[in-house]
């Protein structure tokens, strides 16, 4: 018989931890928070300081009762949540429901799931820690008070089934901003005019710089022609050479954001899925001859600090693997950046016992992926800088200056095992020749002019969004990848080729909202309710007076836009076909997955289908066009019109011709993190390859 009751939030957890404690204690799982405000209604008394009216969430009745059961069976109950805002409100949540009283040594936290982390937290129980439930409380109610008071008001106005969020409605705002930036973009003409030149059979590049000491920018042809001409004849003489060694220091161990970042870029992993695979490597996965074991520390934090234990072993790794030469002179600090809350350390793996090439046939390929990603990270963050030879060298032709650079790698330092993927690039390929001052090159090397256009700022991919989010203070750790998922959901905006498109009904909702009620999309307001968050968890300001402020100014917005705001009418996009069903002309919807195409009887008609994007390529099996079509998990894959009756797929996009040598289909094969497109034969077993081709 156990004496003691562990209430955790996953099963996953509750199996990894019992296997730590032992005979005596008993670990059940509470499967997340067992009691929430109701769905029906507000469910805040805003006239007596904002009271909750919490209300056990509808299936977890069994769950309550049978923890509830086992309380009475034993010494002690221990509340053992995440390490977070959310896992302490849990912890509260739980103490309210079983009757425990919170202020009693019941709370047992660690910021890894390890044998020794785990033991030694029980030795140290507190009790649950009230700032840290107020500050959750503050954010479920202003998010209630927002979503349950403004969205009533655009389904009246707009359309059914709308809704504003506190961070929601600033993170389409920017998704909105940004399209119309494009949209307002002018291009402005640019060129470039490149030298190649050779030395010692050595071939480099030097690209126009200005006309003496004065940097001049080229904005069109005739300016181009110009230079042409007063450079025609002249020879090309090495007028300064500037070598110099340059420090590049690593990255620092991932944060939240940071994680979700690269893991989108190196991996192209989604926010959703990021933080679902390190949740499963954070609670534990079973190891032969050692159980459960918790492989990296919590993953919700925005703090780059670390244990002094783990820093003493990464040195033992970087000095063993690597040689000393690999270990900084002094060990690397990381500052937290501003607005940190700093609750937890960086994320890094419990041990670097566990390398991930021992791992390979235990964890599956995601995880693996994602735990080699943090690993090498967090041991690159604390090896040397990496030095670099550098030489700019600029090179006088007549009046004109031509300027070039390259660079080597003289010290790998930290990027003899990881490069941040933004830095990603091929350091060693770029050195110039060895020249000298007032040396003359060959005197006619080829001149390349090229026109350019400047670009518009990108669309958001989730990575960039992340960021954003993150350096506006909008959000936390903990809320990305929520937000990232409804404002989808809501239909708000659409993801196509990883990037964020606002569809008409996200453009109407932003600028119901900029019009009347502005404080909620602004952003700058939006981190400021974030930072007096952070001051309620920290018991420097007062969650009741917080929320009093916030609801006068949001009143005050709510009166005027129920007088002012007219009723806006969504027009319907009509498609060129029509319902087989009952012969009306079908209308373009938007949905999670993008738009579709849609009966507009409903609810008495429900036809409904995907829209068919034809690629101007033919099955090779039954002659009928070939159409891009999106799987379950939104990964695009190109099927035959015909299916169900000819089920012929390809993953890539085909080009149109046959393999020269097999006579199978050629498809585009992209290659990683460039433009670069090859175009190769789909039958695997056949290895041919046409010359790439540059994409825009």
């Amino acid at each position: 018989m156990a004496d003691y009751l562990v209430i955790v939030e996953s099963p996953a957890k509750a199996k990894t931890i019992g296997k730590y404690l032992g005979s005596k204690y008993m670990v059940k799982a509470s499967m997340g928070h067992v009691r929430d405000l109701p769905k029906s209604q507000l469910g805040v008394d805003v006239d007596h300081e904002f009271e909750p009216k919490y209300i056990t969430i509808r299936g977890k009745g069994d769950i309550l009762k049978e923890l509830k059961d086992s309380s009475k069976k034993v010494k002690a109950v221990y509340l053992a949540a995440d390490p977070d805002r959310e896992g302490e409100a849990i912890a509260w949540h739980l103490a309210q429901s079983l009757d425990i009283d919170p202020q009693k040594p019941v709370r047992v936290v660690f910021n890894e799931i390890t044998k020794e982390a785990v033991k030694d937290a029980f030795k140290h129980p507190r009790s649950v820690n009230m700032d840290l439930v107020h500050a959750q409380q503050a954010r479920r109610i202003l998010d209630r008070l927002v979503g349950y008071r403004i969205s009533p008001l655009l389904w009246k106005k707009v359309k059914r089934g709308l809704s504003a969020g506190r961070v929601q409605s600033v993170a389409v705002r920017l998704i909105v901003d940004r399209e119309r930036e494009i949209q307002a973009f002018n291009p402005e003409e640019y060129w470039t005019v490149n030298a190649l030149c050779e030395h010692q059979a050595e071939r480099f590049t030097a690209q126009f710089h200005g006309y003496g000491e004065e940097k001049v920018e080229l904005k069109s042809k005739d300016e181009v022609d110009q230079l042409l001409s007063r450079i025609e004849g002249q020879e090309f003489k090495v007028a300064r050479v500037k070598a110099s060694v340059r420090k590049r220091n690593p990255a620092p161990p991932f944060t939240t954001s940071s994680l979700q970042q690269e893991a989108a870029r190196k991996l192209g992993f989604r926010t959703q899925k990021t933080m679902a695979v390190a949740q499963q490597l954070y609670e534990g996965i079973e190891m032969p001859g050692a159980g459960a074991v918790g492989l990296i520390t919590y993953m919700r934090t925005d703090s780059t600090r670390i244990a002094d234990g783990a820093r003493q072993e990464a040195a033992e790794y970087i000095k063993g693997n690597f040689g000393p030469d690999y270990l900084p002179t002094s060990a690397r600090q990381y500052a937290a950046k501003k607005g940190a809350q700093d609750a937890h350390e960086a994320i890094r793996p419990t041990s670097l016992s566990r390398h991930p090439d021992l791992l390979k046939d235990i964890l599956s390929r995601d995880q693996l992926r994602l735990y080699r990603l943090i690993f090498e990270r967090f041991v690159a963050s604390l090896m040397a800088a990496a030095l670099l030879d550098t030489m700019t060298v600029d090179i006088e032709v007549g009046e004109a200056v031509f300027r070039a650079n390259g660079s080597k790698i003289k010290f790998p330092g930290f990027m003899k095992l990881y490069i941040e993927d933004n830095d990603d690039q091929d350091e060693e390929s770029r050195m110039l020749p060895a020249l000298e001052e007032g040396l003359v090159l060959k005197p006619r090397p080829g001149i390349q002019p090229e026109q350019h256009f400047t670009q518009p700022p990108p669309r958001y991919s989730e990575a960039r969004l992340v960021k954003a989010m993150e350096e506006l203070g909008i959000g936390r750790p903990s809320t990305y990848a929520p937000t990232i998922d409804v404002i989808q959901k809501r239909g708000y905006v659409l993801l196509e080729s990883k990037r964020f498109i606002p569809t008409e009904l996200g453009e109407i909702v932003v600028d119901l909202m900029k019009e009347f009620f502005p404080t909620i999309v602004d952003a700058d307001f939006t981190a400021q309710l974030e930072q007096q968050l952070d001051d309620v968890e920290e018991g420097m300001q007062n969650y009741v007076k917080m929320l009093d402020s916030f609801y006068r100014g949001l009143e005050t917005y709510l009166q005027t836009a129920e007088e002012s705001m007219e009723h806006v009418q969504l027009e319907e996009e009509f498609a060129d076909e029509y319902c087989d069903k009952c012969g009306r002309r079908m209308v373009y919807k938007h949905g999670r997955f993008g738009k579709f195409l849609a009966c507009p009887g409903f609810p008495e008609c429900r036809n409904a289908k995907p829209i068919l994007k034809h690629i101007g390529v033919d099955c090779p099996r039954c002659g009928k066009p070939l159409v891009e079509r999106r799987g379950k998990k939104r990964r695009v894959f190109y099927g035959c019109s015909g299916y169900p009756e000819c089920n012929y797929v390809l993953w890539d996009k085909p080009t149109g011709h046959a393999c020269p040598v097999c006579g199978e289909p050629m498809v585009e094969k992209r290659k990683a993190k460039s433009d670069v497109v090859n175009e190769v034969c789909s039958n695997p077993e056949c290895s041919t390859h046409h010359v790439s081709e540059q994409r825009g």
